[in-house]
């Protein structure tokens, strides 16, 4: 029996985007980050001897990984509040004016993350950091977003593909924001390596929810 599948319209294409973009650009690089990750780490113990330019490529593809986690959640977002603001049954609220704001807020985000590949000191590192994070935090919280729970204390928080993508996304910032503290201490290094497990934990998990959350999508429609 021949298969035929659903017509798409141009806003479910569009959803697509966001899981395109994770497949083909984020998980691989991430899996070349956690490989350049081992050796440098094993070149510190002594265990291995490694070229010199492996922690720099290990430094730049985890900006690289930042990055495009940061714009493809900017993507599912703004997707997000394009697919309210085309339904005429739920419509975006806040004015003519909202949009717009929303989109400077974003702006700002895509800013603030690319920022941190030129900026050196470290309170701009942070300050850059932290700006891009709350805001993808203020736009992550809108109505508009569909998240299970907004509550830490109930299972669906933690089940929830955009609480997850966030808290993702701030781990990846702290990172990058700390590439220098990081190759400088050692302290910094071993935290580095735990948040490392987290954020490997926390990709697995947005793999699930994201599979979920399409399935839902395509049913639905």
């Amino acid at each position: 029996m021949p298969l035929t599948p659903p017509a798409l319209s141009p806003l479910a294409w569009a959803a697509l985007l966001h899981p395109v973009l994770v497949i083909l650009f984020v998980y691989p690089v991430v899996g070349a980050t956690i490989r350049l990750g081992i050796l440098v780490r094993e070149q510190r113990l002594g265990i291995t001897q490694q070229p010199a330019l492996v922690p720099v490529e290990h430094a730049d593809h985890g900006r690289s990984v930042t990055t495009g986690v940061v714009v493809a959640v900017l993507i599912a977002l703004l997707w997000c509040f394009a697919s309210a603001w085309l339904d005429p049954l739920r419509g975006l609220a806040g004015g003519p004016l909202r949009p717009l704001q929303l989109a400077l807020v974003a702006a700002a985000a895509l800013a603030s993350c690319l920022l941190l590949w030129r900026v050196r000191h470290p309170a701009l590192r942070a300050g850059f950091g932290l700006l891009a994070w709350a805001a993808l935090l203020s736009l992550g919280t809108q109505p508009e977003i569909p998240r299970l729970s907004d509550n830490p204390f109930q299972g669906d928080f933690w089940r929830s593909h955009g609480w997850s993508g966030l808290l993702l996304s701030g781990l990846l910032l702290f990172a990058m924001a700390a590439k220098p503290e990081i190759q400088a201490s050692p302290r910094m290094r071993r935290l580095h390596v735990a948040l490392a497990f987290l954020v490997a934990l926390l990709l697995a998990v947005q793999a699930i929810t994201g599979g979920r959350d399409l399935l839902t999508l395509g049913l639905a429609g």
